[in-house]
C-alpha cells in the first residue's frame, strides 16, 4: 500500500508550484519623477515612519524588451498611472538601509508597498548620483490580491545632476486569492528585438 502511494504523492508535491505560479502576476514599470504628476502628500503623511524629507511624484510606464538579448527597446509603450514615494534618508553613504514607501495608482487598483532602499553607488557614473536598490512589502492592494513585493533599481538625482533622472525599473510580484486568467493578450507582446529582426 505504501509503495502504490509514493507516485500519488510525488505527483501531488510536483503540482503545488504549477498551482502557485498560476496565482501570481510578475508586472514591470519604470518610473520617472514627472511635475505633471504631483505626489500625494496625504500618502506621505500617513507613512509609517517620519519624518519624511523625500517626496516624490513621478508617472509609470510599461516597457518593452529585446525578447533575445532583454535590453529594453522601449520604456515608454504605455502610461500605468501616477506614482508617490515617500522616504526617509539620513545618509548618502553607500550599503545604509533606509525607509522608503510608494503607492502605485493602477489600472487594476492602488497598490502601496514599504520597506526600506539602500544606496549602492554616489559617484557612478558621476559623484553626486546615487544608484539604490528597494525591497518592499506589499500592505495595501485591491481586492483579489493576498500580498506581494516591490522590488527596484533606482538612480536618485539628489544633486540635479544635467542629463540624468530621477526613476526606477519597478518588478512587483503580486499573489491573487485565485488562478490568473489564461490567454490574456494585453497589445504588448510583439517582437521588437533589432537583433531578431536582423537591423
Amino acid at each position: 500500500m505504501t509503495l502504490r502511494l509514493r507516485p500519488l504523492a510525488a505527483a501531488a508535491l510536483l503540482a503545488l508550484p504549477l498551482l502557485a505560479a498560476a496565482a501570481e502576476r510578475v508586472v514591470v514599470l519604470r518610473t520617472v519623477e514627472d511635475a505633471r504628476f504631483p505626489a500625494d502628500l496625504a500618502t506621505c503623511a500617513a507613512a509609517p515612519f517620519q519624518p519624511v524629507n523625500v517626496v516624490l511624484g513621478a508617472g509609470a510606464w510599461t516597457i518593452r524588451t529585446g525578447t533575445w538579448s532583454g535590453v529594453m527597446r522601449d520604456d515608454a509603450v504605455r502610461f500605468a498611472g501616477p506614482v508617490t514615494g515617500c522616504g526617509l534618508l539620513t545618509t548618502t553613504a553607500p550599503f545604509t538601509a533606509q525607509p522608503f514607501l510608494i503607492r502605485f495608482d493602477l489600472p487594476d487598483g492602488t497598490y502601496v508597498a514599504t520597506g526600506t532602499c539602500t544606496i549602492t553607488s554616489n559617484d557612478v557614473p558621476q559623484r553626486g548620483l546615487l544608484l539604490l536598490g528597494c525591497a518592499l512589502k506589499l500592505t495595501s492592494f485591491p481586492p483579489g490580491v493576498v500580498g506581494g513585493s516591490a522590488t527596484s533599481a533606482s538612480v536618485f538625482n539628489l544633486a540635479q545632476l544635467p542629463g540624468f533622472d530621477t526613476g526606477s525599473i519597478w518588478t512587483l510580484r503580486i499573489h491573487d486569492d485565485r488562478p490568473a486568467a489564461g490567454g490574456e493578450d494585453d497589445g504588448d507582446d510583439h517582437d521588437h528585438d533589432d537583433h531578431h529582426h536582423g537591423r
